[in-house]
């Protein structure tokens, strides 16, 4: 695909020579870079969910749903608390 990228002066000499020191066009340097930058802000989203350590007996209590925060507070501040 072609487009049109408007890059500063000072950027755009410092790639095209950066470029050209490692043997690549400048259309493969920026294909790379942006490829690496998206790569970095992508790997915090790509995490696996982690087990819950739970301790005791038995793990969590029936009918306990820890994605409910409104319920855990109930629970654990008891029946008739006021925050």
């Amino acid at each position: 695909m072609r487009t049109t990228v408007r890059l500063d002066d000072q950027l755009f000499r410092s790639a095209k020579a950066h470029a050209a020191r490692t043997g690549r066009t400048l259309t493969a340097l920026l294909e790379d870079a942006l490829r690496a930058l998206m790569a970095v802000e992508n790997r915090g989203r790509e995490r696996r969910p982690q087990p819950l350590i739970t301790y005791g007996e038995g793990g969590v209590q029936p009918g306990v749903d820890l994605d409910n925060t409104a319920d855990l507070l109930d629970l654990m501040e008891g029946p008739g608390a006021t925050g």
